[in-house]
């Protein structure tokens, strides 16, 4: 009886081994099967690490080619803070030659990470500090390369290139405005790791960074560079608080120059106000057009039908009120008898108060309307104004006559030059 039961146990053991055994190979298959590469994905990430590479953002260049926004390549300090063996002492050497303090070094050589970027003071490091850090060899500690904006003209154009910040990215102007197309892709050198950080004996694997699309723009160096030159002989002759210039090609619309008074150098735009980089004044910039706003009132008056340029005629005795209030011509006495081609030829404001009030408001700022005068333009930079422009429920004759004349409303240079 007593064997009886051993033989019974036995076999119940034996199946459950069998049972356990079928257990452990289904799950191995299964595992080999549809977990594969779940797993190999885990521990890839368990193992591997990379050191970045930074990628060149793509070229800015003139119409002819010229490179207006150029990359040097730089260094900068990335420590792998399981690999370094005497943390003490690379924390105080490398304080002492980035000029920070242990305590702040500390806080990069002891962190527990797997790769630790030293930001800001370990970035863009001079080719000496480079040179200082690398002589001591230590494990742990590696200098990667990084890529610098630079621009070879130091400020011109600079509200328009714009610039860019510590980690490459745009932040102004066409840096900005095409900041996803002029960023590359980075690349890495991966290695792998135990889980103390010590570097396996595989293959590393280099992956390249790839460089950021070139932009064109319709500048032209030579013009620019003539623009910038006159826009500094203002500035030394009559100390403006503010001048701008814009120079546009009339047949197609490219601009092919612009820039403005106070600027900056995008290389060391941490120098500069916000308020001097951040205002592009031809975009930006907002003003009462005056009579350069008188050919909108004289293409609407002829679009319409109003009046015939060179027959119908107007008498300017010197001044005109409207709604008592007077408004007067820039020659004392007026023009007198004269058609109203020679009210434009005169710039004669009581002439253009006539063609205005003989519009009336809702033709002459449906006029406005499709000249695009209190909207953007839409030129490919941020910043840009909108100017002011009444609100036709608030357009009174007198509103109507100064606009007809450019006085009252606000344009920007840059729409100005565009309509």
């Amino acid at each position: 009886m007593f064997l009886k039961k051993v033989d019974e146990r036995i076999r119940v053991i034996f199946l459950i081994i069998i049972l356990l055994f079928i257990f452990i190979v289904a799950r191995v298959i299964y595992i080999q099967l549809f977990e594969y590469n779940k797993l190999t994905t885990l521990a890839n990430d368990l193992w591997s690490r990379n050191l970045p590479l930074a990628a060149d953002r793509g070229l800015i260049l003139d119409r002819n080619g010229v490179v207006l926004a150029d990359n040097i390549t730089t260094t900068s300090l990335v420590l792998i803070p399981s690999q370094i063996k005497n943390k003490e002492e690379v924390s105080k050497n490398l304080a002492e030659i980035l000029g920070v303090t242990k305590e702040e070094m500390d806080k990069h050589v002891y962190k527990e990470t797997s790769i630790e970027r030293v930001h800001p003071e370990g970035r863009g490091l001079s080719y000496e500090i480079a040179d200082k850090i690398d002589s001591y060899k230590y494990d742990g500690v590696y200098l990667v390369k990084e890529s610098k904006r630079y621009y070879p003209y130091g400020e011109m154009l600079s509200h328009v290139l714009g610039y860019v910040g510590i980690d490459n990215q745009g932040l102004s102007g066409i840096e900005l405005q095409y900041d996803d197309y002029l960023t590359g892709e980075d690349g890495a050198i991966k290695y792998f790791s135990d889980a103390k950080g010590n570097s396996l004996k595989l293959s590393d694997i280099y992956v390249a960074p790839q460089q950021g699309m070139n932009i064109e723009l319709t500048i032209d160096y030579n013009i620019q560079l003539s623009l910038e030159r006159e826009l500094d002989n203002v500035v030394s002759m009559f100390s403006p608080d503010m001048a701008l210039a814009v120079v546009m090609d009339p047949n197609t619309g490219e601009i092919l120059a612009m820039s403005s008074r106070p600027t900056y150098d995008s290389n060391h735009y941490q120098d500069y106000s916000l308020e001097t980089i951040n205002r592009n004044l031809p975009i930006w910039a907002s003003y009462e057009p005056g009579s350069t706003f008188k050919i909108i009132t004289t293409a609407a008056a002829v679009e319409e039908n109003i009046v015939d340029l060179e027959k119908d005629t107007f008498f300017d005795t010197g001044s005109v009120t409207i709604n008592g209030a007077r408004i007067g011509c820039w020659k004392a006495g007026g023009h007198g008898h004269q058609t109203f081609l020679q009210v434009l030829e005169n710039s004669c404001n009581p002439g253009f108060v006539k063609l205005g009030l003989m519009l009336g408001k809702e033709t002459l700022f449906s006029y406005l309307d499709l000249f695009g005068f209190g909207e953007k333009t839409g030129i490919d930079l941020n910043g840009e104004g909108k100017g002011i422009i009444f609100p036709l429920d608030q357009v009174s004759d007198l509103e109507l006559a100064t606009t007809a004349f450019g006085q009252g409303v606000s344009v920007t240079p840059i729409h100005l030059v565009v309509f």
